[in-house]
């Protein structure tokens, strides 16, 4: 299974306590995956899509603890076919659905029904806990998000501009920051930072999927640190190299084409120990002098060397 599903397996079975609560739980899921109809004699139908398992699972065990209803897919009501996907009617009934549907608020004072496309209703949200719940859901029905071991990136594909909106404002109450792109025909909102998403999921209460989350990207973080340093430290060994190299270079030619009987005292004694250990590192050099000398000290000589070597060359 992938991280996402493992999220949502886990969203999947947490329900909340309170009831207004559960109200907000049924709400997201209705709206982002589930419709609603009312007849012209005032029967209304309920619907979940037809690939919505877990979703179903969950909107079924919400209204028993909600409302006392037990329910499944009604065999004898037709299916509806809308946007490509299939929707199989899950409630149907009259006074008591409307009133269900009313007080979560999905249906106003003359039974007009609300969707996504209306937006959410703030009522629904108005305490933190119910905003909580709505995004659980929410995310179980059109969310995604990416294995952390890759990248980092967490979205939920609306098909509205205005429940996309009130989606990100519900997310930033939290402090964490969303944004929008349009992306063929759905809003997405998308969250990029790794802590941001770590801090999303403690909002929908997946402490399970947030401890792996966290471990992944600790682990990450290691792996980069690591490579950082190698990569440093071999920078570092090359260019190590490469100026011992050159200054041997110079030596060499100021030994055939100079002498170092010719050097100054100090000169002629940092050209025969670089000569003599030609992978030291400065500092290293400067301890083999007579009396030693410090590393600024022995950068001094042998630079000295190179530009008279240098000099005679040109």
């Amino acid at each position: 299974m992938s991280f996402s599903s493992d999220v949502k397996n886990e969203l999947s079975k947490q329900i909340s306590t309170p009831r207004h609560c559960k109200m907000s739980e049924l709400a997201a899921l209705l709206l982002s995956c589930g419709m609603a109809e009312r007849s012209e004699s005032g029967l209304y139908t309920v619907y979940l899509q037809s690939d919505a398992e877990s979703q179903s699972r969950k909107f079924f065990t919400i209204l028993k603890k909600a409302y006392n209803i037990e329910t499944s897919v009604l065999d004898k009501v037709p299916e509806k076919h809308l946007g490509g996907k299939v929707y199989l009617p899950v409630l149907q009934g009259g006074e008591e659905i409307s009133s269900i549907l009313k007080s979560i608020h999905l249906t106003d004072e003359d039974g007009n029904i609300r969707t996504a496309e209306d937006g959410i209703s703030h009522r629904l949200v108005r305490q933190s806990c119910c905003k909580r719940a709505f995004l659980r859901d929410t995310f179980l029905c059109i969310g995604s998000v990416s294995d952390p071991s890759k990248s980092y990136h967490l979205e939920f594909a609306c098909t509205s501009e205005r429940f996309a909106n009130d989606l990100k404002q519900m997310i930033e109450s939290f402090d964490i920051e969303a944004r929008i792109v349009i992306r063929k025909k759905y809003y997405v909102v998308y969250i990029k930072e790794s802590t941001a998403i770590v801090d999303m999921l403690n909002v929908m209460e997946a402490p399970v999927s947030l401890m792996n989350m966290e471990n992944e990207r600790i682990v990450k973080e290691m792996r980069n640190s690591i490579n950082r340093r190698v990569n440093c430290e071999t920078a570092n060994i090359t260019k190590t190299v490469n100026a011992a190299s050159r200054q041997t270079n110079d030596i060499l030619y100021l030994k055939d084409h100079y002498g170092f009987e010719n050097l100054p005292k100090g000169l002629e004694d940092m050209a025969r120990v670089r000569l003599q250990y030609p992978d030291a590192t400065l500092l290293e050099l400067g301890k083999y002098l007579d009396p030693p000398v410090g590393k600024s000290g022995v950068n001094h000589r042998l630079r000295k060397l190179s530009e008279l070597a240098d000099k005679i060359r040109g």
